[in-house]
């Protein structure tokens, strides 16, 4: 890597009135710590498309991070969305993918029906020591998850689970898989999404339960755990782990039922896509800010040509106003504002921006940025998988115009 890919921990740019005492120290704890901590593995391990090591996860369990959202008497930090993507943005900052594996603790797979059960797995996700996966989509059924067609039979007390899932991520090294299943057909005058339920499916790490076979997915980038395809061929999942909602959100309400609870949950998980882009698209503009002042051509600094430093100066402002949107929505959710549209809204405009920032940081790189040597190839690589998942630019777009406009 050249010297221009040394990041060094920034002063917080938390601004009134988002800025506290708290969240700055929070702020500078996690810059610090993806800075001397992930991005050395991050360097070393992306480019082999390996997965993060276990003791990289235990260090972020260690500082609790897993528990940001679940509330104290759970043993977590008892604190809000703001304070999850604030560290989120900082980890993405340096792997992608590891913004991405705070979202598979803050409560994911505890919302049993069992309030005592419930209660258990919550201080064990605050720990950290309850890691999953959750599972979706299908073939078929991607952004339109009223499409799921895998089955979710009664047998008694037990519910034989059989389908095929796609992007599944962390699948293996998770303690559990949540899987989105059918259990009926819509009524008629039903919403498409009638008879749709989670169910947790226990497994342990490293390995997958009877029933369930996985095909890795070759991904072109977002390294850092592996994503597959599993096929369900009665899986057999108690009646106690047919889940209440998905994403373990602490503000949502326990017995509104599987689908209507996803809604907030996505909401929350769209502004966090919006904080890991903002983080991917930053390391992009400081990587070149060095880089510009590194580089050499025609007997200056390339930072000394107008258009180069103008185009890095259009960089700067559209992360710094993508932050900005994306911290607004987040208060709005801690809240407990819906904030659909907001959250809709910041994910577009933000992962749009990663892509258009990673892209220019290339060209400002040149040869030397279509390259491995240098970090900025890996941003653009993951920057490009943040306007698909967690719902593309094209669905964002589509629940925004659909709260503005009635249909024909």
């Amino acid at each position: 890597m050249g010297a221009s890919d040394r990041i060094e921990p920034q002063p917080p740019e938390l601004a009134s009135p988002w800025r506290t005492q708290a969240r700055a120290a929070l702020q500078a704890e996690a810059r610090a710590f993806a800075h001397d901590v992930v991005l050395p593995l991050a360097d070393e391990l992306d480019r082999q498309k390996a997965e993060m090591p276990r003791s990289l996860i235990a260090a972020m369990a260690e500082k609790g991070w897993f528990g940001l959202t679940i509330p104290q008497e759970h043993g977590g930090m008892g604190l809000g969305v703001f304070e999850y993507c604030l560290v989120s943005e900082e980890l993405a900052r340096a792997w992608l993918s590891v913004g991405s594996i705070l979202a598979r603790g803050q409560g994911l797979g505890t919302q049993t029906l069992d309030p005592e059960r419930r209660a258990a797995l919550m201080r064990r996700s605050a720990k950290g020591d309850w890691i999953g996966s959750i599972s979706l989509s299908e073939p078929g059924a991607g952004s339109d998850l009223a499409g799921v067609q895998t089955r979710a039979v009664r047998d008694g007390d037990v519910w034989v689970l059989t389908g095929r899932k796609r992007w599944a991520g962390f699948a293996e090294g998770a303690d559990f898989i949540e899987v989105l299943a059918r259990t009926r057909e819509p009524e008629d005058g039903e919403s498409r999404s009638a008879g749709l339920e989670p169910f947790l499916v226990v497994k342990e790490r490293g390995t997958f339960p009877a029933g369930i076979t996985a095909r890795v997915i070759d991904k072109i980038g977002y390294h850092g755990f592996r994503t597959f395809e599993l096929d369900l061929d009665g899986v057999r999942v108690p009646e106690s782990d047919r889940l209440t909602g998905l994403y373990g959100d602490q503000g949502a309400d326990a017995d509104s039922g599987g689908f209507a609870a996803v809604q907030r949950g996505l909401n929350i998980a769209r502004v966090h896509t919006a904080a890991r882009a903002v983080g991917v698209a930053r390391a992009a503009v400081e990587d070149t800010q060095a880089y510009l002042q590194e580089r050499e051509q025609f007997g200056h600094k390339i930072g000394d040509f107008q258009a180069l430093r103008f185009a890095l100066a259009d960089m700067a402002a559209e992360v710094a106003q993508a932050r900005a949107f994306w911290q607004q929505v987040a208060h709005l959710l801690d809240q407990g504002e819906p904030a659909e549209s907001e959250s809709a809204m910041v994910k577009l405009l933000a992962t749009e921006m990663a892509v258009r920032v990673t892209n220019q940081a290339m060209q400002l790189h040149g040869g030397n940025g279509y390259t491995t040597e240098r970090r900025v190839e890996r941003y653009w690589r993951d920057a490009r998988l943040t306007t698909i998942f967690e719902g593309t630019s094209e669905i964002q777009r589509r629940i925004i115009s659909d709260r503005m406009l009635p249909r024909a």
